[in-house]
């Protein structure tokens, strides 16, 4: 459940990516951006390839420093250099592909290696790393190598490296997005558990709408500017719009909408089967 504090608040932020050719021109990949996102919230981020998602992801954990506008992380300025560790452990960094992330030869070393990064002592990184393992389930592959992992163990053990560092907002760019659908599966059930149990804010940037759907609340950005943001089904009801922006919409609110073209009245605000088979069945009655 989210809290009424702001774990990152984003003021007009904006960032061009300079060119360092004359043949090319600068690109404005996010342009006047404004968000704050609740401490214990689970936000997803929609968006096109080149829309600016992973820049927004960027900004949020200062591996980026906004062109123009400010980025608060927890009470902390991303311009301001000497914070930098602080705002890092605030906000975990989790990408699409585990295996640009993993460092460690064998499991545990590696979710042990922002720890030691941060200069935590010996006792206490033994006490994060089992207790981070058993919460994403992956305590029985301590001693295991990374590689002979599946892709959505891979990525399992990439979020329990960051939790390691005891973080309390964790941002994942597509984290999901090479995954199988038993994999993803897998990452969002611990996502959900994270974010409902131990009150961890999420930033879910994906283009899996089924995804999103769980999320509470839904930011769609398109050519680095916000075109829309509320609760999923304020989002996914506006079809048109959707797709207007090159996105989908959930499965079952497809199958509504569709339907709807063959006279029926159904509501383009449904997000579950259940909720799809309820106004089925009273329709056909």
């Amino acid at each position: 459940m989210s809290s009424d504090k702001n774990i990152i608040e984003i003021s007009n932020a904006g960032y061009v990516y300079r060119s360092n050719s004359d043949d090319r021109a600068d690109v404005q990949a996010l342009e006047d951006i404004s968000l704050r996102i609740r401490q214990g919230e689970f936000l997803a981020v929609l968006g096109t390839n080149g829309s600016g998602k992973s820049t927004l992801a960027k900004l949020m954990n200062a591996l980026i420093l906004p062109s123009e506008g400010t980025v608060i992380v927890d009470g902390f300025d991303t311009r301001d250099e000497n914070l930098l560790w602080n705002i890092r452990s605030t906000t975990g960094m989790v990408f699409q592909n585990p295996d640009n992330q993993i460092v460690g030869t064998v499991v545990e070393e590696d979710v042990a290696f922002g720890p030691e990064n941060l200069g935590i002592p010996p006792e206490e990184i033994r006490t994060r790393v089992d207790d981070a393992l058993d919460m994403i389930g992956m305590d029985e592959y301590k001693k295991h190598a990374p590689h002979q992992l599946s892709g959505g163990q891979k990525q399992r053990v990439a979020i329990a490296g960051i939790l390691a560092m005891k973080p309390k907002c964790i941002v994942l760019d597509e984290a999901t997005a090479m995954l199988d659908p038993i994999g993803r599966k897998e990452v969002m059930r611990i996502l959900r558990r994270l974010n409902t149990e131990e009150g961890i804010t999420i930033v879910h940037i994906t283009h899996h709408m089924d995804e999103a759907g769980k999320a509470d609340r839904v930011l769609v950005i398109d050519n680095g500017r916000e075109m829309m943001q509320g609760t999923p089904r304020e989002v996914f009801r506006d079809v048109k719009k959707i797709k207007s922006l090159g996105l989908d919409v959930p499965q079952v609110t497809e199958l509504m909408y569709e339907l709807n073209k063959f006279g029926f009245n159904f509501p383009t605000e449904v997000l579950t089967v259940e909720e799809a088979i309820k106004h089925l069945e009273d329709s056909f009655k």
